[in-house]
């Protein structure tokens, strides 16, 4: 959420910046209009409050002296029906006020480039060398169905479409590569590894900005009112939500693995083949919270952090600067990390590193304070440390030989008990 203060001192630039970001400027002047309807409602409230105060004194001071008070006990009713009523009234100009904010998406930062949508996106650079082959490579749910570790009949039999069922050594793989990316993230990037609630209340999908703009995206139990979360992102950042952090403390810093569930609309096409668009899947997310002094620095760390996860399987990646018009809604900043797949021919983008400042920890609530100073809203970052099962696909396509087999990453080795190939199964 926006400081309501930069939306009242400087509107024409949160318009611009909203136009730039392919949003509704309009929305401004709405909340400029119900915040000086507020504003109005306060200072009417808080006059008749202070004219009540002194007409209640005005009573005990006649009562005092043996004087009718019957004209000056009517003016404190009429003041206190004022009251009353104004009092009735600021209530749903309050909610319409943070409706309107709730709407309202981060705006980003100075770096970012301007741009109309994804094909604007600025590649930074392309680590690691593509590998080349001497065969025509296969994507990965042609080699998931021959090595007979991806059942897709059997995931649709289960659930519908869009969901899968990995065997054998498909479920050892994914497995793994999850271990191996907590471990990594723990003991050599520093993070301390939580393992969250899979399901959470309204309030922490709005204080991570999920809710109200993208519900009918979400999974909900309607009986116990949760929602199933589409990142540990929620869990994670709502571990401090409404608290007052000391400032010692900072940054924090968290690993986590969490099953995703998102109710995403699948397109015809390209995207819907294998296991890279689902409606269930699974993710390694890193989250800090930060000072806002800090927050840049501890992007680039976030990113780094997530390029070891690639560096270490020896896959090649690009890193891309999202432009205005492909941030999320909640990122000032996003630099998404894009794994190569050859079966599929095309970059898979398996983390987005993002920077929200403070729009999450406002709100969220979540503050910093340091000894005998003022609380202060932390700033929020959080990215994929990777994603699976896109991961999976970039090690599968990326590590295929000629016969079908698959070569599995040395460093995961030791997590398949020294296994070294993928062989066809059963």
């Amino acid at each position: 959420m926006l400081d309501l203060r930069l939306i009242r001192i400087q509107p024409d630039f949160v318009k611009q910046q909203l136009a730039n970001l392919g949003a509704d400027p309009s929305v401004v002047d709405r909340i400029l209009d119900a915040d000086e309807r507020r504003r109005t409602v306060l200072k009417a409230t808080e006059e008749a409050q202070a004219r009540l105060k002194t007409t209640s004194k005005e009573i005990g001071r006649r009562r005092a002296q043996g004087e009718d008070t019957a004209e000056t006990e009517e003016e404190a009713r009429a003041l206190r029906e004022v009251i009353r009523e104004s009092e009735a009234s600021l209530g749903p100009i309050e909610t319409e006020l943070l409706d309107l904010q709730l709407q309202v998406p981060n705006l980003p930062s100075p770096n970012v480039p301007v741009g109309a949508d994804e094909t604007e996106n600025e590649i930074l650079r392309i680590e690691g060398e593509p590998r080349s082959f001497a065969f025509t490579p296969k994507p990965h749910w042609e080699l998931g169905e021959e090595l007979g570790i991806i059942d897709f009949d059997r995931g649709v039999k289960i659930a519908g479409s869009r969901f899968y069922v990995l065997k054998g050594d498909g479920a050892r793989l994914q497995r793994a590569l999850i271990s191996w990316m907590l471990d990594l993230h723990r003991e050599r990037h520093g993070y301390e590894e939580v393992y969250p609630p899979f399901m959470a209340l309204p309030q922490c999908l709005v204080g991570t900005g999920q809710l109200p703009k993208f519900a009918d995206t979400m999974y909900l139990d309607r009986i116990e009112d949760l929602y199933f979360i589409p990142t540990a992102e929620v869990p994670v950042t709502n571990m401090y939500r409404d608290e007052i952090l000391p400032g010692s403390a900072l940054p924090i810093k968290h690993v986590a693995y969490t099953a995703c569930f998102r109710r995403e609309a699948m397109s015809a096409g390209r995207d819907v083949r294998g296991i890279k668009r689902g409606h269930q899947f699974d993710k390694v997310e890193l989250v800090k919270f930060t000072r806002p002094e800090h927050s840049d620095a501890e992007l680039a760390g976030l990113l780094s952090d997530a390029e070891d996860v690639a560096r270490g399987l020896g896959l090649a990646w690009r890193v891309v600067r999202m432009c205005t018009g492909d941030l999320s809604f909640t990122a000032a900043e996003k630099l998404d990390i894009e794994l190569w797949a050859p079966g599929c021919g095309e970059w898979l983008e398996v983390s987005s590193c993002s920077n929200f400042r403070d729009f999450q920890a406002r709100r969220a609530g979540i503050r910093f304070k340091d000894t005998g100073g003022k609380p202060e809203f932390v700033h929020t970052l959080n990215g994929s440390g990777l994603a699976l099962p896109r991961t999976m696909i970039a090690v599968m396509e990326n590590g295929q030989r000629e016969d079908g087999s698959i070569v599995i990453p040395e460093i995961l080795r030791p997590y398949l008990g020294g296994q070294e190939t993928i062989s066809r199964q059963g």
